[in-house]
């Protein structure tokens, strides 16, 4: 049978699609984002949603308006990290790093077999590692053994080297043994995640007009028959003829110091390298562009480097879907951690 998963900031549903990939039934999304949670409805077809503030909400009504006594097994989220993050202003007093709470009220009154919780990797030494300190006290007081890690989402078949930092509790003493990295032979390159995507943009459901030249292309494509979320952006210009003179993995350290500085942040003008995995896909700041052509990445293109699958599809405006897509847990990551968990939990 499987086990069911509660997820909570659940977003468009990046983590859970992961769990739902493996052996995993996503019974419940809980977000405070009506787009995002469109697409997680989209996405997940068994799960119900509620968009709400999870620090206005008591766990008893989620179960008993909503859950109707089914058992959760496993609980999964990716409270909001922008106290913890390193482009915030690293408060430790803001309130959003109290947000965690909310998690740890859920799995105190669940008492799930486990829970998985998703962070940036900052929080792990801020405050000399405070907050770490104390998100594994109070899950250690219900009972639960914690581990955690800064994992990186490229030795995980994600093309991307996106890091981020799980924390896994398990009932009964048992202790989580995170998957093995692959090695960096095998990691996925930006070419291999989105060499067979068009330079023009498509209308939502138009064909493939471009053969798979990766094994990885082939799954993300397994599902699909058609193309979504593929629209681009109209840069000026300007803009284009800026970008144009950026190499393939190149920077604004590449371009004339005349334009070395028309963006003042250090990522500006900073092109995808096509042998190596992405650098972390962002919410849509528009500072990183195609390796080949002279563009920001679409969502699809995005939403591949983050390891969606083509048939998951993206709802709302295309700035609300590049946050949906900036802001997820790459699925493959998610994956790993799920196959992963059901070794501890088959136990």
């Amino acid at each position: 049978m499987k086990k069911n998963v509660l997820d909570l900031f659940c977003g468009s549903g990046g983590l859970s699609f992961g769990f739902e990939m493996s052996k995993y039934n996503v019974v419940f999304g809980i977000d405070n984002t009506i787009d995002a949670l469109k697409t997680f409805e989209y996405n997940h077809k068994n799960a119900k949603t509620l968009c709400a503030d999870l620090s206005t909400i008591n766990p008893i009504d989620i179960e008993k308006n909503h859950l109707k006594n089914t058992p959760i097994d496993v609980i999964v989220g990716g409270p909001p990290c922008q106290g913890f993050s390193i482009s915030g202003k690293r408060d430790i007093n803001d309130p959003r790093n109290k947000l965690y709470q909310n998690f740890v009220d859920f799995v105190e009154y669940f008492k799930p077999k486990a829970f998985v919780m998703e962070n940036v990797p900052n929080l792990v030494s801020m405050n000399n590692g405070l907050i770490k300190d104390e998100i594994i006290s109070n899950f250690s007081d219900l009972g639960y053994k914690v581990s955690y890690k800064i994992l990186t989402a490229s030795d995980y078949n994600v093309p991307q080297n996106r890091k981020r930092v799980f924390f896994i509790g398990l009932l009964d003493n048992k202790e989580f043994e995170f998957p093995k990295a692959i090695t960096e032979d095998d990691q996925v390159t930006s070419f291999d995640a989105i060499s067979d995507l068009p330079e023009y943009g498509l209308e939502d459901g138009s064909e493939y007009s471009m053969e798979i030249r990766s094994d990885y292309q082939q799954l993300m494509r397994s599902n699909s028959k058609a193309i979504y979320n593929h629209q681009i952006t109209n840069h000026t210009e300007a803009t284009k003829n800026t970008i144009a003179l950026v190499p393939d993995g190149g920077n604004y350290k590449s371009l004339p110091k005349e334009l070395q500085e028309t963006r003042k942040v250090n990522i500006a003008w900073t092109r995808l390298n096509s042998k190596k995995p992405s650098f972390t896909i962002d919410t849509g700041h528009r500072h990183h562009f195609h390796y080949k052509y002279n563009r920001v990445p679409t969502v699809r293109e995005a939403a591949r480097i983050q390891s969606f699958p083509d048939d998951f599809i993206f709802s709302g405006s295309k700035t609300a879907q590049e946050k949906q897509v900036g802001n997820a847990v790459p699925p493959l990551l998610s994956f790993a951690i799920a196959e992963q968990l059901l070794k501890f939990m088959d136990d």
